[in-house]
């Protein structure tokens, strides 16, 4: 499958979960500027993945009537498509949005998906597109990975490590497998 002209991934960020995750669970604070994850650095990981074009899908909670315009503008400019959405205050419309769009994509047998998000809420969908012919994959911190993606045996790449999409080393921390180890991280 791998440079199947044809064969695309889509790319799903839940960007108030990864950004909820980072501020509350990994810095306890409001993140700065340059602590943010570089987005582009997430499709182009997704493109050298599995050697295809990829669509960029950011969803964004815009129930308030408003939009982050200059972070709209830098995700237009990074090729992303941005999927404002609103609803009713009690409603979570970015992940009805994603559940939704992830149920579409079950039509789409050329479409590989990589969900960037700890959120349980997919699993179930993720599972349906997880089949043969499919690749399927979760970006995110794995610590905070819900549970239920890694008991369906789906890859989960760290958003920091594999993806390499901060200019900054996070203050996490995680379990090292071994092999991975450097101590020179640790006497800095």
């Amino acid at each position: 499958m791998a440079g199947d002209a044809q064969r695309r991934t889509f790319v799903v960020v839940d960007g108030e979960n990864i950004d909820a995750t980072l501020g509350t669970s990994i810095l306890q604070r409001r993140p700065n500027p340059e602590e943010r994850p570089r987005w582009e650095r997430v499709t182009e990981f997704a493109a050298n993945l599995w050697g295809q074009p990829v669509t960029g899908l950011f969803f964004i909670n815009a129930t308030q009537g408003q939009l982050p315009l200059s972070f709209v503008q830098a995700l237009l400019a990074l090729k992303y498509r941005v999927v404002p959405l609103a609803g009713e205050p009690d409603e979570k419309v970015v992940d009805i949005g994603i559940q939704r769009t992830l149920d579409a994509l079950l039509g789409h047998e050329d479409a590989d998906l990589l969900l960037v998000s700890h959120d349980a809420d997919f699993a179930q969908h993720v599972e349906r597109l997880d089949t043969d012919g499919r690749r399927v994959g979760v970006i995110a911190f794995p610590e905070f990975t819900s549970g239920q993606f890694t008991s369906l045996g789906v890859t989960v790449y760290d958003l920091e490590s594999d993806v390499h999409a901060f200019n900054t080393m996070l203050p996490r921390v995680r379990i090292i497998p071994l092999d991975e180890f450097d101590p020179e991280a640790f006497l800095q």
